[in-house]
């Protein structure tokens, strides 16, 4: 089963700052900014639940949304596996969040949020997440 990788994006255990250089990470807050009008308030808080995810699953931002596409010559193809993998990885993450179940869900959506605004879809529960 395809599920290694490991460590292979440095991002994944950086600072804030460093960590949000990272293309993808670049792409979700653009995203964001254009969907609020604004940047979010809780823009840093979202970055610090990104950033505990990529710890999480021990990989990169630019890693993550590179594992779950690829390129072909009609334009770009979602690997079905690894979104599966990257799924079942958030739920994962979600549980092991310390707070209620609104904390939780909360979490779990910051992190599809970046995987959708990446070109990723994801389907997840509900609350605001972004």
């Amino acid at each position: 089963m395809e599920e290694g990788g490991g460590k292979e994006d440095e991002s994944a255990g950086t600072t804030a700052a460093a960590f949000s250089d990272a293309a993808a990470v670049r792409t979700w807050l653009d995203g964001l900014r254009e969907q609020w009008g604004e940047e979010p308030r809780d823009m840093a808080d979202r970055i610090d639940v990104l950033q505990r995810f990529s710890a999480f699953v021990e990989r990169g931002p630019d890693t993550i949304i590179a594992e779950c596409s690829r390129e072909v010559e009609g334009g770009k193809r979602i690997r079905i596996k690894k979104r599966r993998f990257y799924s079942d990885k958030i739920d994962e993450f979600q549980a092991s969040v310390v707070g209620d179940a609104r904390t939780q869900a909360r979490a779990a959506n910051v992190v599809r949020s970046f995987m959708i605004h990446n070109g990723i879809f994801m389907q997840g529960g509900v609350g605001g997440g972004g």
